[in-house]
C-alpha cells in the first residue's frame, strides 16, 4: 500500500488529507445528528408537564436549553410565551435557525471534498502523461520504465480520488437528509408546544 501511495507522486498527501476529513467528519456527524440527542421524543412531554405544575422559571429553562438542540429551541419560545403566539413563534424560529445552522456544520466540507478530490486525481492524471510525453520527447519510447511511471502515477491518482469521492459524496447526501429529517421533526414538535400552550391559554381566558 505504501509504495502504490509513494508512486502516485505528491498529489497523494493532499487526497490522503481528504480521507482522513471525510472520515472525521464521518465519525463526528455520526454523533452529533443522533435523533434521540437533538429532538428526545420524551422532550415535549416533560416540558408540558412543568407547565402544568407551573415548574417553568429560570433553572429549569437553563437546564432545558442545555438538554439538546430541541430543548434550546422549547427554551426560547418559553421564554417569550407570554407576548403572545407571534412573539413565541418568532422566537422559535430564530433560535431553530442557529441549530439547524451547527446541524449542517462540516457538511459543506465534505461536499466541497467530494468535489475536489475527483479533480485533485484529475490533476494527477494530466501531470503524470505530461511526464510520459516528456520522457519519449527526451529518450524515446524505448525506456519502458520511465513510461510505466508516468501512467502509474497518472491511474493512482485518478483511482485515488474517486475512492475519497464517492464514499464522502454518499456521506453527504446521507447526512443532508437526516438534517431534513430532523428539522422536520423539531418544527413539529415545536409546533405541537406552540399549540397546546395558546390553546390552553385561550380556554383559561375564556
Amino acid at each position: 500500500m505504501l509504495e502504490i501511495i509513494k508512486s502516485g507522486g505528491w498529489l497523494m498527501l493532499p487526497i490522503l488529507l481528504c480521507s482522513v476529513a471525510v472520515i472525521a467528519i464521518c465519525i463526528e456527524r455520526l454523533w452529533s445528528l443522533n435523533p434521540r440527542r437533538v429532538a428526545p421524543r420524551t422532550l415535549l412531554g416533560d416540558v408540558w408537564g412543568w407547565l402544568k405544575n407551573n415548574q417553568i422559571n429560570g433553572e429549569k429553562l437553563k437546564e432545558l436549553r442545555d438538554s439538546s438542540p430541541l430543548g434550546r429551541i422549547f427554551a426560547a419560545g418559553l421564554s417569550n410565551s407570554r407576548h403572545g403566539r407571534e412573539v413565541m413563534k418568532d422566537s422559535i424560529e430564530e433560535a431553530a435557525g442557529q441549530v439547524v445552522h451547527e446541524l449542517e456544520r462540516f457538511l459543506g466540507a465534505l461536499g466541497t471534498i467530494a468535489a475536489v478530490a475527483p479533480l485533485i486525481g484529475l490533476l494527477g492524471t494530466v501531470l503524470g502523461m505530461i511526464q510520459v510525453f516528456t520522457a519519449i520527447m527526451l529518450e524515446g519510447t524505448g525506456n519502458a520504465g520511465i513510461l510505466a511511471g508516468g501512467i502509474s502515477q497518472a491511474l493512482i491518482t485518478t483511482a485515488a480520488g474517486l475512492t475519497v469521492a464517492i464514499p464522502a459524496l454518499m456521506a453527504h447526501r446521507y447526512f443532508q437528509r437526516r438534517v431534513d429529517t430532523i428539522v422536520v421533526t423539531m418544527e413539529q414538535e415545536a409546533v405541537k408546544l406552540v399549540d397546546a400552550l395558546h390553546s390552553d391559554r385561550r380556554i383559561e381566558a375564556e
